[in-house]
């Protein structure tokens, strides 16, 4: 196994990869520079961007460009002339929430977590949204730090994660209506060190997951066992990916300490990717409008 830096991106927040298998680029984001990135690997060349507020939610979309969300809002991004407009706003979420991180579903419909704002005083105020047709519903409730959001192989199952509480959850999914039902515990991160961030699943079914502080990335089995953890240079690991000619990559986004109040890492903030880990992702779902 092999942990790789790779030098041509540097994000202060770095979150949200998605490659795309058409292409084979690499797409994540910079919330706090409010930009989309595009890496080609081959070339290493990058193409950025900009966005008009911070965006939280990457996805594709099935016409080819991209699903962004960002606050209170979905919105489509033009990747020919850079040009974002919105779809929906989220109906009935509290002032001190915003949107963090999602994921599209095997059916092609957009998953999106709230978080809590209030970092002094967390509370539940956050939950699952779902974004299809134009329509934006509120799914789920008891959520404090959204992030993590990712679906089995064959999407019968939600993985969704509250930071605040070291949590990862299961939600069984209904795929014909892309409602979640009871949610169990499946795996508590608090002995890695970090809470869970953004994950993904791999073609196997297990869920991998960037543990944000802790410098790792852990392999959780369907069972909740942990498979294996992965030890990364920078300490806060934002998000993971499946890439590669045969999705058999894992690319890890990071973030910058500096903008938690914390020591300089000059490790932080590249974009990294993971070889020989003996996985393969899948493809990524695209946003059926």
């Amino acid at each position: 196994m092999q942990v790789t830096r790779i030098d041509s991106i540097r994000c202060t927040l770095g979150e949200a990869p998605v490659w795309d298998d058409r292409e084979g680029y690499l797409y994540l984001l910079d919330i706090a520079a409010q930009l989309v990135l595009r890496l080609d690997p081959v070339t290493g060349a990058v193409r950025r961007w900009e966005c008009p507020a911070p965006p939280t939610v990457l996805a594709l979309d099935e016409r080819e460009g991209a699903i962004l969300a960002s606050k209170d809002a979905i919105l489509q991004l033009d990747l020919e002339t850079g040009q974002t407009r919105e779809l929906a706003r989220v109906p009935g979420q509290p002032a001190n929430a915003t949107l963090n991180d999602g994921r599209v579903d095997r059916q092609g419909r957009l998953v999106v977590g709230s978080c809590c704002t209030d970092f002094a005083a967390p509370s539940p105020v956050g939950g699952i949204y779902g974004f299809a047709r134009g329509q934006c519903t509120r799914l789920a409730d008891d959520i404090i730090f959204s992030n993590g959001t990712c679906f089995s192989p064959i999407g019968e199952t939600l993985y969704f994660a509250d930071g605040a509480r070291h949590a990862i959850y299961a939600y069984d999914y209904d795929t014909a209506t892309g409602r979640p039902g009871a949610r169990r515990l499946l795996a508590d991160t608090t002995a890695l060190g970090g809470m869970p961030d953004g994950a993904t699943v791999s073609a196997d079914g297990r869920v991998w997951v960037a543990i944000n502080p802790g410098g790792k990335v852990a392999a959780v089995n369907p069972d909740g066992s942990l498979d294996r953890v992965i030890a990364l240079p920078p300490a806060r690991p934002g998000s993971v990916a499946f890439g590669g000619p045969a999705l058999e990559r894992l690319f890890v986004t990071t973030l910058d300490p500096v903008g938690f109040g914390e020591a300089h890492d000059a490790a932080a903030g590249y974009l990294y990717v993971i070889d020989g880990l003996d996985a393969r992702g899948l493809p990524e779902p695209r946003y059926q409008s």
